[in-house]
């Protein structure tokens, strides 16, 4: 006997037998192709989060149409219904371990907000700290100099570090250097492979893994370029792709791959880079950086005067100490 569509539970509120337990309750109503589903199902409970509803009926022998019923049987509208309930299913039992993964190791769910920030403030001085320590100056020095006297300079980053690539580019091409950066990889392959030997590439990867960023890279070494990997592991394929390498180090019981102090090592390092190249090019970098802030000096609010002050906050419907209160 199915369960219509009408009288299915609602798939966002997932029972608390659990979805398997909910198939076991379930299978003595079905017929003999649903078993095969169920039992499938209960051996594999996470496979309806890795198949699609073709590839489910596939692995169970099936059709598409069984898999439907099955789920309509088991409480769920549909197949995409019950790969939700699947994933929160995951979720709730997985949540300490996902939270150790995602999140990291070195402080929990129900630290107080001083011990959170005192482990992030270590994880963040030890990340620069290391960084700093393994950083190869010498190569920082020559890539500068290549970079003041390059043609063009391209960047590439996808994701979070296309942040990190749009900053590097914007500050050098305040200061007079050809740079843009890519974070679509389409229009990145284009410009890489318009590189030659008077131009650098930079691909920015935390995880070094980045499969645009390494086509990107890749096709500007092709081209001709140099090539220069940005990455917190040595022997990943993206620093495998270039021929100069800057390694960062994260601390590794943070955020993974997406921790702050990530970022935070490679704003270093590319701080670093534009400073040593603003060096390079002193006396037009300063006459650069000049114009630059002048055209867009009327843009900038001057500072607020007492009176203006005043005013915001009689317009504002509390005080400034009762919004304060108010956080408390």
């Amino acid at each position: 006997m199915a369960v219509s569509s009408s009288t299915a539970l609602p798939y966002a509120v997932d029972s608390a037998m659990g979805v398997v337990n909910r198939i076991k309750a379930r299978l003595p109503e079905m017929s003999e192709a649903m078993s095969q589903i169920a039992r499938y199902l209960i051996e594999k409970p996470q496979a309806p989060l890795e198949l699609s509803i073709k590839e489910l009926a596939k692995a169970t022998g099936t059709s598409a149409a069984t898999v439907t019923r099955f789920c309509r049987l088991i409480g769920y509208t549909g197949y995409a219904p019950f790969r939700v309930g699947v994933a929160a299913a995951v979720g709730r039992s997985d949540a300490r371990e996902s939270w150790k993964t995602d999140i990291g190791r070195a402080f929990g769910p129900d630290d107080s907000p001083r011990d959170v920030l005192s482990t992030l403030m270590n994880a963040h001085t030890r990340s620069l700290q290391e960084t700093a320590a393994v950083l190869d100056l010498r190569l920082m020095k020559n890539l500068a100099r290549q970079i003041a006297l390059c043609e063009h300079l391209d960047i590439y980053g996808i994701g979070g570090s296309a942040v990190m690539a749009s900053e590097l580019q914007s500050r050098l091409y305040r200061i007079g250097i050809p740079a843009h950066h890519w974070s679509e990889v389409h229009a990145g392959l284009v410009s890489a492979s318009r590189q030659n030997s008077r131009c650098i590439a930079i691909g920015i990867s935390n995880t070094g893994r980045t499969e645009e960023t390494i086509e990107m890279l890749q096709q500007a070494r092709i081209a001709g370029a140099t090539t220069v990997a940005l990455s917190n592991h040595l022997n990943s394929p993206l620093a495998e792709s270039a021929e100069f390498q800057i390694i960062t180090s994260v601390h590794e019981q943070f955020l993974q791959p997406d921790d702050l102090s990530a970022k935070h090592v490679q704003l270093l390092v590319l701080d670093l880079l534009y400073l040593l190249v603003a060096q390079e090019n002193f006396s037009s970098a300063t006459t650069n950086l000049a114009a630059s802030a002048l055209a867009v000096a009327p843009h900038r609010r001057p500072g607020r005067t007492n009176s203006a002050a005043e005013q915001m906050d009689h317009l504002t419907p509390y005080s400034v100490e009762q919004k304060r209160k108010n956080l408390v």
